[in-house]
């Protein structure tokens, strides 16, 4: 395990080797951990601008789930588990936050880790919030949405990363007519060091994430019993889409907050600024981590 620590301001780098790969990850900040979880093809730059917005307040912990960019695994070409990621999750907030359970936030796939996460390991999460999780299992009749992501996987698959998108847009289906806030402004673009780390793994996301973790089966049984610890979060430009219906049903099933973000399925990238408020309100809104009293000024652990 290393961990390179740079001034106050900029994030400390380190890495977490897990059975089977190695995590890299980036902490700034200071307070509570909020740990975040991002999907797709994306690492921590999914949180480039919302990290920062948060670290005021918080220790913000975020990585490269195993297998994307800088998190390698020692057997490439595997289909990936959810309750692997769920582990990988608990082992950072084990190493950043030992004495204290920690705030999570998941993305899309990393929604799904995080619903995992918190199924698995309640006694480490203080509040899990997932983003737009594609659960397509919690839907009434979940037979066309399964196919049509695990047809998406075989696109890429057969064809590459840009069939594979073109599908899963085609899963996903558009937006509603009038969805979203015009006073949001136009997204922000996607940053370069993004951009490079969703081409370098887009085919590693598309063939051995995708389908596993949208097929995944959560334990709903167990998710209403910790549904006052869970908060659902929808994009206010994704209304209409699968992924919307999906999280709603979620919440609705296990009796979970669903509550409103800015921007649509990528809105931590698209608003981050806007997205950093409403995810600060709803980790607030969750009640202080009394034990955390006193210690905000504490630094980021330097692990052994």
């Amino acid at each position: 395990m290393t961990d390179r620590f740079d001034d106050s301001t900029a994030p400390r780098t380190g890495s977490l080797p897990v059975p089977g790969a190695t995590l890299r990850y980036q902490v700034r900040g200071s307070g509570p951990l909020v740990l975040l979880i991002p999907g797709g093809a994306g690492d921590a730059e999914v949180f480039h601008g919302v990290a920062p917005a948060l670290a005021a307040r918080f220790t913000v912990a975020s990585y490269a789930p195993r297998g994307i960019s800088g998190s390698p695994l020692d057997v490439p070409g595997q289909d990936q588990k959810v309750e692997v990621h769920a582990a990988d999750a608990a082992r950072l907030l084990d190493l950043l936050s030992p004495d204290e359970p920690g705030y999570v936030l998941g993305t899309s796939s990393g929604g799904i880790t995080a619903v995992e996460l918190l199924v698995r390991h309640p006694d480490r999460v203080r509040l899990a919030v997932a983003h737009e999780p594609p659960l397509a299992r919690v839907l009434p009749e979940p037979q066309a949405a399964l196919a049509g992501f695990a047809e998406a996987a075989r696109a890429a698959a057969r064809e590459g990363a840009g069939a594979g998108y073109a599908r899963l847009g085609a899963v996903l289906g558009p937006a509603q007519e009038g969805a979203g806030d015009a006073d949001e402004g136009a997204p922000a673009p996607l940053p370069d060091a993004l951009r490079e780390t969703v081409e370098a793994s887009s085919a590693h996301f598309l063939r051995h994430v995708l389908r596993p973790f949208t097929h995944h089966e959560p334990d709903l049984t167990a998710l209403k019993a910790v549904a006052d610890r869970l908060v659902v979060g929808v994009g206010r430009t994704s209304r209409g889409q699968l992924q919307h219906t999906i999280a709603t049903t979620l919440a609705g099933a296990v009796g979970a907050e669903c509550r409103q973000f800015p921007g649509g399925h990528l809105g931590s990238v698209e608003h981050p600024s806007a997205f950093a408020r409403v995810l600060e309100e709803t980790l607030l809104a969750a009640g202080p981590a009394t034990r955390w009293a006193g210690r905000a000024s504490r630094r980021h652990p330097r692990p052994a």
